[in-house]
């Protein structure tokens, strides 16, 4: 029986023993590409609030202001150019924002800048390049302006801008 069974299992372990033994050698490559772009920083939830402060129902004075209390800033690799646009507003007629009373149909007309010269407007939907020194820092640049009529019911008169940022 030597020669039999036995020697049947010799070359079955000779074909399973050879195939462990045989070593190969390859190469795989290995590659990432790095883009440029920006980072939200601080999540999306809100750019910030534009604040005309508390006024007489009698003024009629212009207010200005600028977009503070930003929790979100924008990091950009350096030389990545930033755009946003600004919609009308839940407001707006005519292509004017409006403010408007809480609980009424009154409304303040206001008008949107990007720069603290309130020299560059903001017009609904046009997309504008938002200027940066610190590309760890971004800031989104808008400026508020109203003239008061002095004819207002007193209330609190708001708006919701939708902001678009592309880069």
């Amino acid at each position: 029986m030597r020669n039999g069974l036995g020697g049947c299992l010799f070359g079955i372990g000779m074909l399973l023993a050879a195939p462990l033994e045989a070593v190969t050698t390859s190469t795989f490559q290995v590659s990432a590409q790095i883009v440029a772009g920006c980072l939200v920083v601080g999540g999306v939830t809100s750019y910030g609030t534009l604040n005309y402060g508390t006024q007489s129902a009698l003024s009629t004075g212009i207010l200005s202001t600028s977009l503070g209390g930003a929790t979100v800033t924008f990091q950009c690799t350096p030389g990545v150019v930033m755009s946003m646009s600004l919609d009308g507003g839940q407001n707006s007629a005519s292509g004017t924002r409006n403010l408007k009373r809480s609980g009424g149909t009154q409304v303040l007309a206001y008008q949107l800048y990007q720069d603290a010269a309130f020299s560059q407007a903001l017009g609904i939907g046009q997309s504008v390049t938002v200027s940066y020194a610190d590309a760890t820092a971004i800031k989104l640049p808008v400026y508020g302006r109203t003239q008061l009529p002095g004819t207002l019911p007193a209330g609190t008169y708001t708006d919701v801008v939708q902001v678009s940022v592309t880069w």
